[in-house]
Parts: structure tokens; sequence; C-alpha cells
């Protein structure tokens, strides 16, 4: 539960104090998932990149260290993360996920330290229009960046983003509502697997919309993936490399214009 580690220097651990938790599916037929928003410690400088993520050390587990992608920047004020709780087949919570959906009262401390995830950072893609693709948890990366983008006032973006209903799965729906109609969003794409008898996922609306990736990706666009790696990423991969080929996809890869934060 959480995303796997990321290799990388990290900050040095601080407690960061959880100032709200709201539930952010309720009547889902998913697991709950929570927004969390932690306050830094008084004094402290907050100082992270877009596509960063916030390693959490549980005491009941402190061997394995678990990274979750920041969905706010440092303009918000706050760290904030998207957190889907992990339930066991007895009934018991996640150690890690367990903490931070329910454990951890409103107020209470936690330690935290930033690492640097260079390899999902806008970086040399700053100026580039940026396709973001994502389903789950996986929203909390794509929000950090468009958090970002609309900070510079970057609207060359499209968002596709896939759930289970739209009635009860709509991850910061009010606030992508927004950017839709302030123009931070030029297309946005919501997916939902369970809205029809035929199961739709994201990579499928990437097949039906292959013309217009096709007319992205040879402006210039950069791909940002974040989310489950078994099912999401695979298949956004296989798309993509339908749509473009193996050689684009390569090269896309290789020059850091294709970027994925998959677990």
């Amino acid at each position: 539960d959480g995303a796997p580690v990321v290799e990388s220097t990290p900050s040095q651990i601080q407690y960061w104090r959880l100032a709200a938790r709201e539930l952010m599916n309720a009547g889902s037929t998913g697991t709950p998932v929570f927004h969390l928003e932690f306050a830094p410690p008084p004094g402290a400088a907050l100082h992270w990149e877009s596509g960063d993520v916030a390693q959490l050390s549980v005491p009941s587990d402190p061997a394995h260290p678990r990274d979750y992608s920041i969905a706010s920047i440092p303009a918000d004020g706050s760290l904030q993360l998207l957190v889907r709780q992990e339930q066991h087949a007895d009934g018991s919570l996640g150690a890690a996920s367990g903490l931070l959906t329910s454990t951890l009262p409103v107020g209470g401390a936690l330690p935290l330290r930033i690492r640097p995830h260079r390899n999902f950072r806008l970086g040399d893609n700053a100026e580039r229009p940026l396709i973001l693709v994502g389903n789950g948890t996986g929203m909390a990366g794509l929000r950090g960046h468009l958090r970002e983008r609309k900070r510079r006032g970057q609207h060359d973006n499209w968002l596709i983003f896939g759930e289970r209903n739209a009635q009860h799965d709509r991850l910061y729906g009010s606030e992508i509502d927004d950017w839709c109609q302030a123009g931070v969003l030029r297309r946005m794409d919501w997916v939902f697997s369970r809205d029809q008898a035929e199961r739709r996922y994201v990579q499928h609306r990437l097949l039906m919309a292959g013309d217009e990736l096709l007319n992205w990706i040879g402006r210039g666009a950069a791909i940002y993936v974040c989310g489950s790696l078994q099912g999401m990423a695979s298949g956004v991969d296989a798309a993509l490399r339908q749509l473009a080929g193996d050689k684009r996809v390569r090269e896309l890869s290789a020059t850091g214009r294709y970027r994925r934060d998959v677990y």
C-alpha cells in the first residue's frame, strides 16, 4: 500500500501535522479514498517540485517506508496527498494507509520526508504541451502537475482519467470542472469503467482519440502516466505503441517525453 520507493536523495524527516482529512468517494463500490492536508513544521520552508513524493515511515513497520505522490505544490501552503485505504481480508487496514486515513487524528503529527522524483518532474517538459493519463489515486501526481501548470499560466494540457462510476468517483471533480471552464485544461476525458455494460478504461479512450493523440505528440507533447501498473499503465503503453509505433514510443521514453509513476 503506497507507491514503490523512489531512489533519490530525500529531505530530512520532519513532523507534519494533519490539518484536514476528507473522504473523496462516498458511496463508491471501491475502497475509500481520502484527501489529506498536512501543515509544515513551524518555520519550515515548503520546497518540492510537482511530481515529487512524500515518504512515510510507519512506527509499526519502520523497515518499509512508503512513498505517496504529492498532490499539491508549495504555493498551496500545505502538503496534500490522495490515499486509498488498504483493507485486508481480515478487516484490518494497511499499516501506512490505515494510519493516514483512519487512526491518525486531525491535529496529530507524522514523520514525513520529501523525496525528489526526478523521473516524474516536469523538467525539460515544462514548456511542452502535456498529456496526463491516470487512474485511481494516480490523480495525485497529475493534480500536482496541473496545479503547477495553472500557476505558470500554461494551459496546453489534456487530462485522461479513469475510475469506476461518475456518481461517486469523480476525484477532485469540481476543481477539474473549474480548470475546464478557465481553460487550464484544453481537453478533459473522464472514463468510468462501470457506467455501462462494457468495461471501458483510459487506454480505450486513447485509442478512440488516436488522431488527436498523434497530433499532440507531433507538436511536441510530453506524456505523463500515473496510477496502477497492472491494467492501466500496461494498457496505456500498449495503446501508445499501437497508435505511434514501438520506435516512436522508445524515442519518447529515451528523450524524457514519456514518463511514468506507476505502482
